[in-house]
């Protein structure tokens, strides 16, 4: 396997694309500021592997930890996901055409 220096867009797809990962997004979009153990509580996971998910997640830039006495707050970090977005867009074009012509089809088919 050829290694490579991810970059940060890839660090941030690779953390995407982890359903756990993605609902401690979530969540923290919803709740900010939630210590490791209320965010690993809705899941059947141990401490050690809730904070595997959010050493990627910090990893990637996504999250950000703040520690007050012994309690660890996570914060959501939106910058990585702007730069994902950005990526996203240059490729829009490409699913709207055929959304497009789907819809097109639709109405076509409906007149008949």
């Amino acid at each position: 396997m050829v290694k490579y220096q991810a970059s940060g867009i890839d660090r941030t797809f690779s953390a995407l694309a982890d359903p756990t990962r993605r609902h401690v997004l979530l969540r923290l979009k919803d709740e900010p500021g939630l210590s490791v153990s209320e965010l690993a509580r809705p899941f059947s996971l141990k401490l050690p592997g809730m904070m595997k998910h959010l050493d990627v997640l910090s990893d990637a830039g996504l999250i950000t930890r703040t520690k007050a006495g012994r309690t660890v707050s996570v914060h959501l970090s939106v910058g990585p996901m702007r730069e994902a977005m950005e990526w996203l867009k240059r490729y829009e074009r490409f699913w709207t055409v055929s959304i497009d012509r789907l819809a097109a089809l639709v109405e076509e088919d409906g007149e008949r």
